[in-house]
């Protein structure tokens, strides 16, 4: 068979997709696709070198190209040219390459038929999404567009194409239901990264909190308390067992775990009735059975206790019987509301409760964040989740029901704008958690003490993380790339092809974001290229009105911004160097230096040129038109 450089090419796409990457996970479609782009692409951009051909394709042995890549690393601007591949993709995809054709010459791998190739590029045989992802390009490309789809992706473990032919099926609104739908149901969360945002609201943190209700004369106490951040809280969420609405055990969807005491701890007659008679029990009785706003607590206390006791425990959650100040000895759910006891002598507060494991003296110490119980007799216990008790229950081999199930639904914590926040401080300890290797029950994972709860924490695998990045914000540092290294990209680009189907009369507005683009890429980068987002709301209105407010408002702020206020250029890109005064958006004057100051004999000044927006070219057809004819 001839091996030309097609063939090759699909051969290797072919291998990559039967390859796994160091940590065990296969390659997305996207990283195979910049891979195998980047050798086809890449060499034509260095400089410095002579290459017998810039596409490293038509080299099918693997001697010739080792010499060759030795050459291609030399290059003087082969980092920059590397880096502009994406992640270093040139970088990992020649040393891909040169290994897939030493197992060609070994007999290791195959080069497979023109109709097996077909077959192959034809039927994905897998997602295209890895676990964490940041979408980046240039402005009004798309981006959180582009994220509904990923993130409805990520959820139905669906090919991104699956959902991209659902849009162009059943259009892009039935997507957008879907994932509004996820993000009422708490699997997508949404957040916007800025350069004051730390690891206190991402992750945990020490915050105030105001105590109105037991004020004095209006003046609200402040104490603190550690606070989960948006993340962290994400995490427990969808780690949380699924409950379904009716269960055995009367457990509630989101049940707060309580620490109970009953009597003075340990075996004592009074936790021996509760367990017997399947309730819980507390003083205070000199009270009395009604209580009321002008009950006098000064004497003996427990005013918080009662009233946790009695308003804000529900039935249906969860209490644990404190043995001794590390240990429980019964786990409970509560069945029904406080009432009194009129049958005994002592303790008459009580609550029913059925009791899922009595007796058991389990060590929760390290459960708490390393935090020994107090003597308070009833409190929340924050640090304890519903998924550590049901673990606790597993290993007693007291499992609930299937009504009661481990969450294996998906989650996608969407950070928009990412590259504008300061990583290393948000994501802190967080940044290694992230890997796909090191999530919670993978292979290498792995959990770190939180410095203010302090908790044991990781990240669940059932979590995607999906960023998006504006490429051309240069007002910023660039993203740190400890997040790099673990994260995949995917680029997004204007996409002019869309706009053809927008009657714009007499103008055709794909050509003319085609020419824009050219220019700029040409005098600046294609990071600064404009997104064909800008004119879609031409769809619903693609009047020289709306065009024109588009132009004034966004296009031609984007490109001051751009090019800083060089008119000059801004000219250059719309054309406006080689039109009609009259059809130029930006029009030239000449300063005359006497006639503005007269005689200057004794100063220098020269002539100069001054620009102004001509308001007229924003409604006039061939000021747009002569952007791409000429």
């Amino acid at each position: 068979m001839e091996l030309n450089e097609k063939h090759m090419r699909q051969n290797f796409i072919n291998w990559l997709r039967q390859r796994l990457k160091a940590n065990g996970e296969p390659y997305s479609e996207n990283t195979i696709g910049t891979y195998a782009s980047s050798l086809s692409t890449a060499p034509s951009k260095l400089a410095g070198i002579e290459l017998e051909t810039t596409n490293l394709y038509e080299i099918t042995r693997s001697e010739k190209f080792k010499q060759l890549r030795i050459v291609i690393e030399s290059a003087e601007n082969y980092e920059e040219v590397n880096k502009n591949a994406g992640n270093k993709a040139f970088h990992y995809a020649m040393q891909n390459y040169e290994e897939f054709l030493t197992e060609l010459e070994q007999g290791t791998t195959s080069i497979a038929n023109d109709s097996t190739l077909r077959a192959s590029t034809s039927t994905p045989s897998r997602t295209d999404i890895d676990k964490n992802m940041i979408l980046y390009g240039p402005p009004g490309t798309g981006k959180t567009y582009h994220a509904v789809t990923y993130a409805v992706a990520m959820i139905e473990n669906l090919p991104l194409q699956k959902v991209k032919e659902e849009i162009n099926t059943l259009g892009y609104d039935k997507i957008l239901t879907k994932y509004r739908k996820y993000q009422e149901n708490g699997q997508i969360q949404f957040t916007t990264f800025h350069q004051s945002y730390g690891y206190e609201e991402f992750i945990e943190g020490i915050k105030p909190k105001l105590d109105i209700e037991n004020s004095d004369e209006g003046n609200p106490s402040i104490s603190y308390e550690i606070k989960p951040g948006i993340f962290k809280q994400f995490c427990e969420r969808a780690l949380a067992p699924i409950v379904q609405d009716s269960n055995e055990y009367g457990i509630r969807k989101e049940p707060t775990i309580w620490k109970v005491s009953l009597g003075r701890g340990k075996g004592n007659p009074i936790k021996k009735d509760c367990f017997d008679q399947n309730r819980i029990r507390i003083g205070w009785d000199e009270y009395g059975e009604t209580l009321s706003e002008d009950t006098d607590y000064s004497q003996d206390g427990g005013k918080n206790i009662i009233s946790r006791f009695i308003d804000e425990m529900m039935v249906g959650d969860i209490v644990l019987v404190l043995h001794n100040e590390r240990t429980i000895d019964a786990i409970g759910v509560v069945t029904g509301d406080y009432e009194w006891l009129h049958d005994v002598t002592e303790y008459k507060r009580s609550r029913n409760v059925k009791w899922l494991a009595k007796n058991i003296h389990k060590d929760i110490y390290e459960l708490n964040g390393n935090t020994v119980m107090t003597l308070g007799s009833v409190y929340r216990l924050t640090r304890i989740t519903l998924a550590d008790v049901m673990h606790i229950l597993t290993e007693l081999d007291l499992t609930p029901d299937a009504s009661i199930q481990e969450n294996n639904n998906r989650y996608v914590f969407i950070i928009d704008e990412i590259n504008r926040g300061n990583i290393s401080k948000i994501f802190g300890e967080l940044i290694t958690l992230i890997e796909p290797t090191k999530r919670l029950g993978q292979s290498e994972e792995i959990k770190v003490q939180l410095p203010y709860s302090p908790e044991k924490f990781g990240v669940p695998n059932n979590v995607f993380i999906l960023g998006t990045m504006n490429t051309a914000d240069r007002s910023i540092s660039r993203l740190d790339t400890a997040l790099r290294r673990r994260f995949q990209f995917a680029e997004m680009l204007p996409e002019p092809e869309i706009l053809r189907s927008i009657d714009t009369p007499g103008i055709d507005l794909c050509a003319m974001l085609t020419k824009i683009n050219r220019r700029i890429e040409a005098l600046f980068d294609r990071e600064h290229t404009i997104g064909h987002a800008y004119f879609i709301p031409l769809a619903k209105d693609p009047s020289i009105e709306r065009l024109a407010h588009i132009f004034k408002n966004a296009i031609i702020p984007l490109l001051q911004e751009y090019f800083y206020e060089d008119y000059e250029l801004i000219r250059l890109v719309l054309g406006d160097n080689y039109k009609n005064p009259d059809e130029q958006f930006i029009q030239t004057k000449k300063l005359n230096v006497s006639e503005l100051f007269g005689a200057t004999d004794h100063i220098e000044l020269d002539d100069k040129t001054s620009y102004e927006i001509n308001e007229h070219a924003f409604f006039h057809a061939p000021s747009y038109r002569k952007i791409y004819e000429q």
